[in-house]
Parts: structure tokens; sequence; C-alpha cells
């Protein structure tokens, strides 16, 4: 949060923010809310009702050309040849090394792909993305859309009195749908683990889509705070702290992103490595992590075995609303692994026990028929 506010930009959405009493802070690049009301009520809030998130900093394009989807494969090791029509993946950019460079979602739309890519990874990926297309395809960023995340249990009723066509979307497809007189691409998906829609926008009508959601009842803005804290329950990974140039797909447990085919075939940068990691395993992996207690353990928190010895080191870490309590995830060798496993964390020269624990933390919630 240390940017310097000067060179900030600003999203579509920033003056409704501050109407709204939003706390405003530096992130990615951008001028974000980190909360309107408070992180605990607004967590809570997604948990039990509705919450509208602006997600617009992230970075928005689409791949066209003749074979997008098997062009995208030379860069990422998901399957995209077998994604159909409407649907959408999860999968990674990775390196020689294969390493994470970014995670993103890729939706099949027709004749193209379109893909959402983190903000503070957008510039570099665009570049990478742009570079490593072969002839015939081309890239379309797309900086005159706005993105908008709608999640929570009440998300379906809101959406669909506008669209009544994205209460039957299942989780991981996507449609053209007109909220009200809007257009707009509507994914059935998010990052908190509760069911919900992500909502591309054109920019210049992104405030009028967010007034118009907020106008219900069950609806209230939330912000950075609470979409943390929502995704870490849901154990899912932050590009930057638990995901990152340094960890492979396979250490971090997400080997479901690579289909059987992409993993005999190979083809995507860092291949070899990775496919010796899913035949041997990998010497660390990512788990969940339960303090005793209640301090919670931030990042950079060293993981050490009962006798002393540093096997790891969280990677994010706070306070678990719905659960309760501390909850935190990182990397520890895979010796130390498996659910059940007692483990120290040191915490300012002391150790702390805890104990190392399946994920997510809190139930998912997807919509899946």
């Amino acid at each position: 949060m240390s940017e310097k506010t000067e060179n900030l930009k600003q999203t579509p959405l920033d003056a409704l923010h501050r109407e709204l009493g939003a706390k405003m802070v530096p992130f990615a690049g951008y001028h974000m809310p980190v909360q309107y009301t408070g992180i605990l009520a607004e967590h809570t809030h997604t948990r039990e009702q509705a919450g509208l998130f602006d997600v617009s900093h992230m970075g928005q394009a689409a791949i066209r050309g003749k074979h997008p989807a098997t062009a995208l494969e030379n860069l990422v090791p998901g399957d995209l040849r077998s994604l159909d029509d409407g649907y959408t993946r999860y999968t990674m950019l990775t390196n020689d090394q294969g390493g994470i460079l970014d995670d993103l979602m890729v939706t099949r739309r027709g004749d193209h792909l379109f893909i959402i890519v983190n903000a503070g990874c957008k510039d570099a990926d665009f570049a990478h993305i742009a570079a490593n297309l072969p002839p015939g395809n081309e890239l379309e960023i797309m900086p005159d859309r706005a993105l908008l995340a709608l999640q929570g249990p009440k998300a379906a009723a809101v959406l669909s009195r506008y669209a009544s066509a994205a209460r039957h979307m299942m989780f991981m497809t996507s449609e053209s749908l007109h909220i009200g007189d809007i257009p707009c691409i509507v994914s059935r998906s998010g990052y908190t683990g509760e069911d919900g829609y992500e909502i591309s926008v054109p920019a210049e009508q992104a405030e009028q889509l967010a007034r118009m959601l907020l106008d219900g009842e069950e609806v209230r803005p939330i912000g950075l705070g609470a979409r943390d804290s929502l995704r870490l329950e849901a154990g899912l990974c932050l590009y930057g702290s638990d995901i990152d140039t340094t960890t492979t797909p396979i250490e971090a447990g997400l080997i479901w992103s690579i289909s059987k085919r992409r993993r005999s075939e190979g083809g995507f940068p860092g291949a070899a490595i990775i496919q010796g990691q899913i035949e041997n395993g990998p010497a660390r992996k990512r788990v969940g992590i339960v303090p005793e207690g209640k301090a919670p353990a931030r990042a950079h928190t060293e993981i050490t075995d009962k006798d002393g010895n540093g096997i790891g080191e969280i990677t994010s870490g706070g306070f678990g609303p719905t659960v309760g309590g501390p909850i935190a995830m990182g990397y520890v060798a895979t010796d130390f692994a498996k659910a059940g496993t007692a483990v120290n964390l040191m915490v300012r020269g002391k150790a702390n026990p805890a104990v190392v624990t399946k994920m997510p933390f809190a139930e998912h919630h997807y919509f899946k028929g």
C-alpha cells in the first residue's frame, strides 16, 4: 500500500466509491476501496446476502485468429482446445522453470477467447501473450471495459430481476446478457467461494449498472479487505502472495487445472519440470494451516517442525470471520503436508502451535445445478 498516490489510476466507479464513503487505498496502480462500513460486516454480508465488488482494475482482452485456443495453449498448461463455447476455464501463464507468471480466466466466445488477468500483472501479461502468439492470431486489449463482481447466496435472485437468464447459468459458464438495457458479458464465477457473477460492462455504463444492482436491498458495496478474507476462507490463491514465478502449479495444489492430455503432451513453458513433479511429487506443497489460539499468522511467518527446524513459510493469513478464528495458507516440505500434522509458527521469536488442515476453510457454494 506504499504506491505513490499521484500516479494512481481510477476505475470508472471511483466517484461512486467516494460518494458511498469508501476508504480508498493504493492497490495495483489504482485508487481502490478497501472498505466502506467495515471489513467484518462486509465479509459477513457477502456470505449471507450479496456483495458488489469493483474489480475494474483487472485486465480484459480477446485473442482472435484461426485457432486462438491452440495458440494460447503454447503459453498455458490448461486444456483450451476442448473448451466449449460459453464455458470458462482457470489456468496459468508459466515460465520455462514451471513458475507461474500469472493466473487467469479464459472463456470461449464463439470464434475468439475472452481472458481476464490480474491487475498487477496485466501489462506484462499482455506483452508476453502478444509477443508469443503464432502468426495469424492477435491480442485485442479492452481498456474500455469495467468489471464488477456480484457475490453471495442472493446474487442470482438480484441479477435475474434484470436478466432472467442469469438464474439458469451454471458455474464457470458465460453468456452475453442485457442487464436492464446494458449489454454485458456475464460469467457465473467469482473469488469468494460463494455463488455469484463477474460482469464485464462498457466502462461508460459501469456506474449505471452498479447503482442498479445496489438498489437491491440485499446488495451492499464491498471493498478489498473483505475480498481478501473471503478468498482466504475459500482457499483461493492470491497472485504475488500464494503463487508467483517461484511456485509451480503442482506445488500450489493446482494440478486439477491441468487435463490428462496436457499432462501427457506438454507443449507449454516449463512442461518438463511440471511433468516431473506430477510423476515424482514436488518437494513442497501449499497447505491450509489453523493456528491455535486467537493470534493470526501473517505472510512470511516461518513454519517449523516440532523440533524447531524450518519447513516452510506462511503466504496468506488473517482472521476468518466465518470460521471464527485465525486461518492461514503457506508452503511446507511435502513430508509435513498431510492434514493433521502439528507445526509451529514463529511469531516475534515465539513458537506458536498450529496444525496443517485441508482447504477450503469455509465451504464453497458454487451453483452447479
